[in-house]
């Protein structure tokens, strides 16, 4: 495929990336205001990330099954759909439990962009050439993070929290027309799985059945804990501990996700260079080296102080970056004929998962730096050691991670 293509495809599936996490991040500086405006609390108003956590995770169980029966675009060209209109249900909303209800309905459709996706890449790439697109998304899509709590903090300048909403309503509206003229078609008629539900709960009953998938998913999961439940806990940390701003978020998303870019592209890099074994060893290597210089600032330092708070998360996020893509692909090739599937199986897992690091963990560890980088070392570490102990004691396939 043409050079011009390739990166014509990079952006637009970074768009589509990009679409989960913006709708995340984007609010984090309206929580204050949002208490206020619904007589509730920061602490309440925090599981808006919770329920769209779990529509997320429950619909990504279909997103990708649909997709493979009828096609990867109509799939996301009705999931954009469905979250402009949801989007422009939390613009309107007056009280926490309407808003509640419709960041539920964001969760069910923003899902899609990145779920069938990663389908997408599998559909037209294999080999290196899949390694290096992923890594290209992955660039793109480390940027939402970054600037989604800027422009929340921008627009909280001239505006309140009921158009952060509106912005993203209409942030869909122009993902969508990006789609449109620049997505084709990528799994064709011939390759399509029927919609069949006897047929994708037997699909998915053999994953969760699956030894070296579920390993795989285990291993994703926990290592991006460790930095989710930073991201999670950025409303508490930037506003509580380092006594900032709603406009200064970029601080602690900016230097972080600098990281995962700075990773991703690396990756990038070393496609067909460096083993895949070699990559996820230097990146887990990364991962542990932050989570103990972090967990040990934490404790000694009485009060955390900015810049060296954040620095550990710079190293953190880059680690994240090297071990995912890896991982990530030879979970999809399990199933080459199921990636849509897969790919669902493995969101829907993790998410249920990070719902819980939203909802449960982060209020619990929030308060206290030194409990939060406690818990992400142990996150970090335990991903590390299922790493160790699956490699060193499951039988692989041959296209599985090779040392060199």
């Amino acid at each position: 495929m043409p050079s011009a293509s390739r990166a014509r495809f990079a952006f637009v599936l970074g768009a589509l990336a990009m679409f989960g996490p913006f709708s995340i991040d984007t609010v984090f500086p309206a929580f204050g205001a949002m208490a206020r405006d619904l007589g509730s609390t920061p602490m309440a108003v925090q599981q808006t990330i919770s329920v769209y956590l779990l529509g997320y995770a429950l619909m990504s169980l279909f997103h990708g099954a649909i997709s493979d029966a009828v096609g990867r675009r109509p799939v996301i060209l009705w999931g954009i759909a469905a979250f402009t209109l949801a989007s422009v249900g939390c613009a309107l909303s007056t009280d926490l439990d309407t808003l509640l209800a419709y960041r539920f309905v964001q969760g069910l459709s923003a899902g899609v962009g990145l779920i069938v996706g990663r389908a997408v890449i599998r559909d037209l790439f294999d080999g290196e050439d899949a390694q290096r697109l992923m890594a290209q998304v992955s660039m793109i899509f480390s940027i939402a993070p970054a600037i989604a709590p800027i422009v929340g903090g921008w627009i909280l300048g001239v505006a309140d929290w009921h158009a952060i909403f509106w912005f993203l309503a209409g942030f869909s509206v122009l993902l969508g027309a990006l789609v449109w003229f620049l997505l084709p078609e990528t799994h064709p008629p011939a390759r399509r799985q029927p919609l069949e539900a006897g047929v994708l709960l037997g699909n998915y009953a053999g994953m969760l059945r699956h030894r070296r998938f579920l390993w795989l998913v285990a291993v994703t999961t926990l290592n991006f804990a460790a930095l989710f439940l930073y991201i999670s806990s950025a409303p508490a940390i930037v506003l509580g501990h380092w006594g900032m701003g709603e406009q200064d978020f970029g601080w602690f998303f900016v230097p972080a996700i600098a990281g995962m870019m700075l990773g991703a592209w690396v990756t990038g890099r070393a496609a067909g260079r460096h083993g895949a074994g070699v990559m996820v060893r230097a990146g887990f290597a990364c991962c542990l080296a932050a989570t103990v210089v972090n967990a040990s600032y934490a404790v000694l330092a009485p009060v955390p102080a900015y810049p060296w708070a954040v620095l550990p998360l710079v190293l953190l996020s880059f680690g994240v970056a090297l071990v995912f893509p890896q991982l990530m692909l030879q979970m999809l090739d399990l199933y080459p004929t199921q990636r849509g599937s897969a790919s669902s199986m493995q969101a829907f897992l993790s998410l249920m998962f990070h719902a819980g690091v939203a909802g449960v963990l982060s209020p619990l560890l929030s308060s206290s730096p030194a409990r939060l980088a406690i818990a992400a070392l142990l996150l970090s570490g335990a991903a590390f050691a299922l790493w160790r102990w699956g490699d060193a004691h499951m039988r692989r396939p041959a296209a599985a991670m090779t040392a060199s």
